[in-house]
């Protein structure tokens, strides 16, 4: 009986317990918030040499956001995206979307917007972040 008592009260000790230092180190800089939604103010629809291009115009909120690594925000705002232009949800406009969500912003600070091309190829992940987004031809120079 006795040692049910000690197991008891020894749990009953670690749920009451503080909880134990941190171990991260004093010199890290601490992890960002990451803003609220809106990341997405508007989509627009767009030719460019003569093909189809999908403008996103990322808030201040999405341009912030979109530095901080984190993939459920970048989620959010693909959502978004296709709330704004449904006939995006095509083969490699979301890949397009996610690297710029994780690189523009570093790449091309306050880019007026993040195009999204269809006549692009589907490329794995590092071919995409190799052709800086844009796989298959140029950029759009806005």
């Amino acid at each position: 009986m006795r040692s049910i008592w000690c197991g008891v009260l020894a749990a009953a000790a670690l749920m009451l317990a503080p909880a134990p230092l941190s171990t991260a180190d004093p010199n890290e800089p601490s992890p960002q918030p990451v803003p609220s939604p809106p990341y997405i103010d508007h989509t627009r629809w767009t030719q460019w040499d003569g093909s189809k291009s999908l403008r996103v115009y990322p808030t201040w909120a999405g341009r912030r956001a979109s530095g901080l690594g984190a993939t459920q925000p970048g989620d959010e705002a693909w959502s978004e995206v296709l709330s704004l232009a449904p006939d995006a949800d095509i083969p490699g406009m979301r890949a397009q979307f996610m690297c710029h969500w994780y690189f523009a912003e570093a790449g091309a600070p306050g880019k007026t917007s993040w195009n999204l091309e269809p006549w692009r190829p589907v490329v794995d992940d590092n071919q995409m972040v190799r052709a800086r987004c844009n796989p298959g031809g140029a950029e759009e120079p806005f």
